[in-house]
């Protein structure tokens, strides 16, 4: 019996698949917040005005990623938390045309196949613990905060059918997948899977590179 390794959860820009973080260790736990905005219309005596909904606020989503390069003694930013603070960066080329300004690009969290979260990074905070004998940081604890840019309608998919709404999820492959099997996890149908070979150029379908990442279209 094989044993399959744990899908590694990843940072990548939505604009630039090519630039992905992988997190060292998957967050232990993680948490969504949802608030909506509520006015109390001006209505004379009462105890408790009636609520108008004014508007619904971006769904957030809260982690802790440790990262850890005691082993080598590398430098931990340079080898891992750099990488997601760059995403945090202004980005000349993505100017808005009316402002004429560039701003942080988007990115997308995923972990695994069952969901996707896209959104910006809006907090971001680092603590060192651990360092080398010449003040090198080699443990580190990155805080993250993404805000919600795309009303995905549903947060994670409970199995392999109840997957909601795509665009934009994206499937990390692991060792053993193929496609008739990534198809049947994501439509419930193994065999589904010429879409996803279209939308990612495989020629070649039985070869699936472990750490690669297919974009999933829409069931």
């Amino acid at each position: 019996m094989s044993v399959t390794s744990p899908a590694k959860a990843t940072i990548t820009r939505v604009d630039d698949p090519s630039t992905s973080v992988e997190c060292m260790f998957n967050p232990k736990e993680y948490t969504f917040t949802k608030q909506n905005s509520w006015q109390a219309a001006k209505t004379k005596g009462t105890n408790v005005p009636p609520l108008e909904f004014t508007s619904g606020n971006p769904a957030t989503l809260q982690m802790s990623l440790l990262f850890d390069t005691y082993d080598t003694g590398e430098d931990v930013r340079s080898k891992y938390t750099d990488k997601i603070w760059e995403l945090t960066h202004v980005d000349p080329k993505l100017t808005n045309k009316k402002s004429k300004k560039g701003r942080p690009p988007i990115v997308r969290f995923q972990w695994g196949s069952a969901w996707s979260f896209e959104a910006v990074i809006t907090n971001l905070t680092q603590k060192f613990t651990l360092f080398t004998a010449e003040g090198t940081p080699v443990r580190a604890t990155l805080d993250v905060t993404f805000s919600q840019v795309k009303d995905a309608k549903l947060f994670p998919a409970q199995n392999p059918t109840s997957g909601g709404p795509g665009g934009g999820r994206v499937w990390t492959v692991r060792d053993g997948d193929t496609l008739a099997w990534i198809a049947w996890r994501e439509y419930g149908d193994p065999t589904a899977w010429r879409p996803i070979a279209e939308a990612n150029g495989l020629t070649r379908v039985r070869r699936l590179t472990p750490g690669m990442q297919l974009e999933i279209p829409n069931g």
